[in-house]
């Protein structure tokens, strides 16, 4: 009897666990789907207000933040619609020619926001904002560590 209560109860642990990893999976692919569904302009505003909290921005200071975040996304949506329809065309891997034009155009991209939040920062904000990449970076390593785990 004991021995049948402790198969039991291992049976119904792994069945917990197994379900719960699926769970996991499918909260990936339902954020990835919401990212989508976001316009530019609200993914804008929350990288602003988000900025705001973090870096204590005034009413104008978040203002031209928003724009130049806005600005970005509506050219990363652009992308990502190009992206989308050569995908549907083809199933090919982009050429070395097109990945370094990509990583230069994104670099450009990163150059750019980086000289416009200078213009608009103090320098205790701009320094602030210096620190928050690397642990931005590093959210982002580990996040993509917990999903490649299977």
């Amino acid at each position: 009897m004991k021995k049948l209560a402790i198969i039991a109860l291992v049976l119904v642990t792994l069945t917990g666990y197994a379900q719960k990893k699926d769970r996991k999976n499918m909260d990936k692919e339902n954020r990835s789907e919401l990212r989508e569904d976001i316009s530019p302009k609200d993914m804008a505003e929350l990288k602003a207000k988000r900025l705001t909290l973090k870096l204590d921005l005034t009413d104008a200071q978040q203002a031209k933040v928003q724009k130049i975040i806005l600005k970005q996304a509506e050219e990363n949506q652009k992308l990502r619609e190009e992206k989308k329809a050569d995908k549907s065309e083809e199933k090919q891997k982009p050429t070395k020619e097109e990945m370094v034009e990509r990583q230069n155009h994104r670099l450009d991209q990163m150059i750019e926001m980086k000289r416009e939040m200078k213009t608009i920062l103090t320098a205790e904000q701009y320094a602030e904002f210096e620190k928050m990449k690397p642990e931005q970076k590093r959210k982002k390593g580990q996040q993509k560590g917990k999903y490649s785990r299977k």
